[in-house]
């Protein structure tokens, strides 16, 4: 049966709401949390549907890990690239922050660059450097409120100080005043913690609650995330640091490539994310956090099957091509190779694959290269997109499975007919 939120009940029967909230809060599968919300102990129970939604979650970490071994690593690179780059993008535009492909990619290629890195100035540096080191299963500190204001500084900070000097943080580490959410017609839905010392202290318990290992990861992410949410410690940029953070766990627990997907199926299913923020919020729901935790753990799980999904069927396109590219060139040889390599250049990447990666993947020089990409050129086959002064190339898909065909149809053995 579907978990019915409180306020539902309270609406429909006042003996039974009290009776349900009591059955609920001494349930032995219920977790009452160090953690107020509205005047009320915050608690999580722990139901079967909760349980289902990690195991889909667990099931799916397993089929990317199997998936990472059979791919090539530079189309797991590329595919990573493509996904961040999406992530990124979509987090930005939750809180109504335009962000362009063209211009993460700019940030990333420069990051990317060891000569360029240093002297990197662009919006939207520290965010895509901070998403960038997920791949790496970098350690991020989250250990005290002075390690949160740091994470923000460094991911949202520039941007909020750009758009609105007034948001820029001006208390002790978090805000001064008081900071609530409002509609589009300015009407109060949420009033943030206040004063500052009532952040620090919700803050360091969200922290200890982040840390207890006697509790499931999945739950403390997404529980985690609702309560920063509920705090909201800055006057801006909550919404894209709390993101982040649960794209950091996710990939410090599970395969980083989950941690990729988050923003793109909340953005898919915003209304039900931000419904569930109310629910939780509202006085009436006596602090039950369990509707955000099955919200949250249920896009998280279809956001890891559609990745599974998204590998899988690549791969199985990537099969045929292993299987079908000898009509275009002899099985192992250079050419063939480079065949290969622009496959995956246009089926995982973002936009193709540089001279300078094709030089060191092919282990040869630039005009080696050059030479290689000749005869694909002139079949028609070859796409090249030019970004900042570098060529991307990949293979024109459509027209390559054309030619293929008639390839196979021309070179096919005839039948022997019997008289």
């Amino acid at each position: 049966m579907a978990y019915v939120e409180l306020k539902k009940i309270y609406y429909q029967d006042m003996k039974q709401y009290h009776e349900e909230y009591q059955r609920r809060v001494s349930s032995p599968d219920t977790l009452v949390l160090d953690f107020e919300i509205k005047g009320k102990p915050a608690f999580l129970v722990q139901t079967p549907e909760l349980f289902s939604f990690m195991l889909r979650i667990l099931r799916a970490d397993k089929k990317v890990q199997n998936l990472n071994q059979i791919l090539p690593g530079a189309a797991i690179k590329q595919f990573t690239q493509r996904c961040l780059v999406d992530e990124i993008i979509l987090t930005n535009k939750i809180e109504g922050v335009h962000s362009t492909r063209r211009e993460i990619l700019s940030v990333l290629n420069k990051i990317q660059d060891s000569e360029k890195r240093e002297r990197v100035r662009q919006r939207f540096f520290g965010l895509v450097n901070m998403y960038l080191k997920l791949q790496e299963k970098a350690s991020i500190p989250l250990d005290s409120c002075q390690d949160i204001r740091a994470l923000y500084d460094e991911i949202v900070l520039p941007e909020v100080a750009k758009e609105d000097p007034k948001n820029v943080p001006d208390g002790t580490i978090f805000r001064r005043e008081l900071a609530s959410i409002t509609t589009a017609t300015d009407k109060e839905i949420h009033r943030g913690a206040y004063p500052e010392s009532a952040i620090i202290d919700g803050i360091e318990k969200a922290l200890a609650f982040l840390k207890d290992d006697s509790i499931e990861i999945l739950f403390r992410i997404a529980i985690f995330h609702y309560f920063l949410e509920y705090i909201h410690p800055f006057y801006d940029g909550n919404g894209r640091l709390g993101r982040f953070i649960v794209s950091y766990m996710l990939s410090k627990n599970f395969e980083p490539l989950l941690a990729y997907r988050v923003s793109y199926t909340i953005q898919e299913n915003i209304n039900e994310y931000y419904k569930a923020f109310r629910i939780c919020n509202d006085p009436k729901n006596m602090g039950d956090v369990t509707p955000f935790a099955l919200i949250m753990l249920r896009l998280i799980a279809e956001s890891s099957e559609r990745l599974v999904n998204a590998l899988e069927e690549r791969n199985t396109v990537l099969q045929r091509y292993v299987n079908t590219l000898h009509y275009l060139a002899p099985s192992g040889n250079r050419a063939w190779s480079t065949y290969y390599i622009l496959v995956q250049a246009a089926l995982f990447s973002e936009r193709g694959i540089s001279t300078k990666e094709l030089e060191d993947t092919l282990q040869v020089s630039y005009f080696t290269v050059k030479k290689e990409l000749e005869p694909i050129e002139k079949l028609g086959l070859l796409k090249k997109v030019k970004f900042e002064r570098e060529n991307y190339y990949s293979l024109d898909l459509d027209k390559t499975d054309a030619l293929l065909s008639a390839k196979a149809d021309s070179q096919a053995p005839v039948g022997k007919t019997d008289f």
